[in-house]
Order: C-alpha cells, then structure tokens, then sequence
C-alpha cells in the first residue's frame, strides 16, 4: 500500500507542480522566460496550451495498453517501468527549462505522459490485494493520495520555484534554486519511487494473461463503445463537458492571477493548495452527509450549474483587491467536489453488473480526452478575444454538461440496479 500511495501521490504532486511554474515560462518579465524575445505573451500562451494538452492526449492513449501490460508481465514491472519513465520526463522538462528548450519540454510532457497512466496499474494493484471487507478502505487510500498530491503539489512548485522564497519563516530557499528546482525534485521523489517498487513491493497478480494481443487503439475503441452504451452515454457526455471546463480553468487560471491580480508563484501555488484543501474537506465531510440525502443523479442536476456559474463569479471579480478570489474558494470546491464524486459513483452505479471495471476505465478515458482540446483551446481564446475569456468558456462548458445532464438522464438503468441489488433508492 505504501508504494501505490506513494505511486499516486507523486502523480498529483507533479500535475500540481505545474500549476504554479507554467505562468514563469511565458511571462515576459520572468527570468525563467523561455519562449523568445520575439514572441508575444500571446504567442506564448498559444505555446503553453499545445504543451500542456499533449500530456491528457499520450495519458489517453497509452494508459489502456500499460494496463494490458500489467495483465501480461505483471503490476510490478510496468509500475517500474511507468514511474522510472516518469522520472525522465520530469529531467527532461527541468533542462528544457533551463536551455529555453521549447521541444525539450514537449518531448517531457510527452514522455511523462505516455508512462504517467499508471494510475491504471496502481488502481489494478489495489484490486488484486483486496477484499470485499478492505476494498473500500484501500480505495479510499487511493483517493486520499490523490488529494494530499493536489494540495501539496502547487504550493512545493511555488515555494520551490525561485530562490529566498519564504516557508512560513522557517526557512528560506537557496539562492540557486529556480523554476527547474520543482521538477528534480518530482524527478527524485519518482526514483524513490521506483526503489520502493522493485525492493518491497511483492507481485500482486496471481494469474498473468499471455495468450491476448495488445490492442493499441483500445483508448479509442473505449471512448467509442462507451458512447454507444444507453446506460453510459449522457453521463459521459456531462462528464466530458464539465472536464473541458475544468480544464479552461486549471490551465489557464495561474496566468490569470498573475496578470490580473499581480500573484507570483508562491502566491498562486498557495491559492491553489488552498483549494485542493477545502476539495479535500468537501469529499470528507460534505459528500457523504448529502448522500444519505440525495441521490447521485440528483446531486449532479444542481452541482454541476454551481460549478458553472463560480466561473462566471470570477470571471467578474474586481481586479484591485484579491478579497473576492478567496471568498468563492467554499462556494467553488463545494460544487466541484460534488460533482466530481457523483459522476464518478453514477457511472459505477450505471454500468452493467461486473463491468464496472471496464466502465470506470472508459470513464478515465474520456477525462483524459476532455483535457485535450481545452488545453489546446485556451490560448486561442485567451489571445483572440480577452485575457479572462476562459473563465466564460470554462462556465459555458460546465453548464452545458449539466443542460445536457437534466435534459437527457433517466434515471432508469440506475433504479433497475437497486432493485436487483436489494436497495432502496435514496430520496
């Protein structure tokens, strides 16, 4: 349990690494510049949503086959292998970053996309060692090491970024440390890693398959069938939507507070921690008492324009005082907690019996995608129209998935289940 912890924890840390450091790579009065003197801040961030989307899109493709792998070799040796790869793709974006290398930090992304679907691997892992008594509880694990990871991750890729950075008086950076510091430091955690799976990690599946071809379009032939399936295909629209838009958001929300608002990264990597904290507290405590209230499916017909319409708040947000950012962080993680929660219990709960399995990863699948075209997007629009335009197309989107949720869901494969199962709905 250690070592999976530790497996998706790192993950985290390093997507909230970034979080922070991507508004340094871009701004013109950053030392940590790479883009050239002849580019824009326009140019810039048209460059920053291309690198940023080209990770969900080689997570999307390779995260089935590291699966299939992991059903013929084993869950140790692709875990291994994935986190290792991890590794190199964070030295990788720390030269590139370094040198002003706008390939060398594509070809990190990529890389760290293509092995970082192990999450895949480790959730498989966490299957093979349970049982029907633990299952929760281990899961649960799982998610706790997700969560410490995004609270943590923004606000170590803020203090780490630069040096004389302040840890609450404790102490103060060194004077050599810069934006490329995060990084080796996501670089040696992964090594550690790596360690700790090949040392104490034993092999947790009993019986490898080695008679089954790889199948390497199964993230397209997943999203595909998943799309066909009555049971699956409007929340998996919903879920689409609303991840666009929460990609609108993370991607392009540190540059915002940056110009707007006049945050460093320290400042920013601290707001985002923030909210991955009251995330944390929302799944905690507030997501479990409004279950025994209401249903999934009636949580989402509200969640999810709540979500929406923070958006619009911050879209709105007077820019000479940074008092209303942190009053929308509650209204903001309490929506979006919910709605992440309940998507992901409603497309378990609407999936055929035993193919939960498969369900739960088309859904991964179509998150990763849903990433892909907002992260893209988002320069474009930023440049094209105004800078705090994303926000708008970030609240567009959310709401659309919730219009799209309360139009078209019925309920019907969801109250078949609880009928089968002995439950009674919760009202």
């Amino acid at each position: 349990m250690l070592a999976i912890f530790t497996t998706v924890f790192i993950d985290m840390l390093g997507f909230g690494i970034l979080i922070p450091v991507y508004p340094l790579l871009i701004s013109p009065d950053s030392p940590f510049r790479v883009t050239p003197e002849s580019w824009s801040f326009g140019q810039g961030l048209i460059m920053l949503g291309w690198m940023i989307g080209i990770f969900p899109l080689c997570s999307f493709l390779a995260a089935p086959i590291l699966g299939q792998m992991s059903d013929r070799y084993g869950r140790r040796p692709v875990l291994a292998f994935s986190i290792f790869g991890t590794a190199i793709g964070y030295a990788i974006f720390a030269i590139g970053i370094s040198t002003a290398n706008i390939p060398l930090l594509f070809i990190g992304r990529a890389m760290d996309g293509i092995t970082g679907g192990n999450q895949a691997v480790a959730q498989a892992a966490i299957g093979d060692i349970s049982t029907n008594e633990n299952r929760s509880k281990n899961f649960g694990v799982l998610g706790a090491a997700f969560g410490l990871g995004f609270i943590l991750g923004p606000y170590i890729g803020g203090r780490l970024s630069g040096p004389n950075k302040s840890f609450y008086g404790l102490f103060h950076t060194p004077d050599w440390f810069s934006a490329t510091t995060p990084f080796w430091f996501a670089a040696i955690l992964s090594l550690f890693n790596c360690a700790l799976i090949l040392t104490i990690f034993p092999e947790t599946l009993k019986v490898k398959i080695n008679n089954s071809r790889l199948q390497f379009a199964r993230a397209v032939s997943n999203v595909v069938d998943g799309f066909k399936s009555d049971r699956l295909r409007v929340v998996l629209g919903s879920t689409f939507l609303f991840n666009a838009g929460f990609t609108f958001f993370t991607t392009f929300f540190g540059v915002y507070l940056r110009n707007n608002f006049g945050f460093n990264a320290g400042k920013t990597g601290d707001y985002f921690a923030l909210v991955g904290l009251f995330i944390a507290v929302t799944q905690a405590v507030f997501v479990g008492r409004v279950a025994k209230r209401l249903a999934d499916w009636k949580v989402l017909r509200f969640s999810l324009f709540g979500t929406g319409m923070v958006m619009f708040i911050y879209f709105v947000s007077p820019t000479d005082t940074s008092l209303y950012l942190y009053l929308t962080i509650p209204f903001f993680t309490f929506f979006n907690g919910l709605s992440m929660a309940n998507m992901g219990a409603l497309v378990s709960r609407s999936a055929e019996m035993g193919r939960q399995g498969e369900a739960m990863g088309i859904f991964s699948s179509v998150q990763n995608l849903a990433q892909v075209p907002a992260s893209i997007l988002v320069g474009y629009i930023a440049t094209t129209i105004t800078s705090a335009t994303p926000l708008v197309v970030s609240g567009r989107c959310i709401v659309a998935g919730g219009l799209l949720f309360v139009l078209f869901f019925k309920p019907k494969y969801v109250s078949e289940a609880e009928q089968m199962s002995g439950t009674v709905p919760v009202h």
